[in-house]
């Protein structure tokens, strides 16, 4: 038994929109570190310019997963959708 083309675009749609759901963890991650950023300046002014750079780059990989999950969701929809 196959599979129609209607429930193969419908299930690369429905991958799509879960793979999106990535985005809300990514958020919560940056948020998250831009938070402890801002405690430890406050905490620590002199250490700014190093404790910026060590937030800056957490916040760039979590933006990594965002990024790769925009691209799979794109990919399917292009794809299969």
């Amino acid at each position: 038994m196959g599979f129609n083309e209607f429930f193969v675009q419908g299930m690369a749609l429905l991958g799509a929109g879960i793979a999106m759901v990535a985005g809300l963890g990514q958020g919560i991650g940056q948020g998250f570190a831009a938070g402890k950023g801002a405690e430890a300046v406050s905490r620590n002014p002199e250490a700014s310019g190093k404790i910026q750079s060590i937030m800056v780059l957490g916040i760039a990989l979590a933006e990594t997963t965002g990024i790769y999950s925009l691209v799979i969701a794109i990919l399917l929809i292009f794809i299969k959708g």
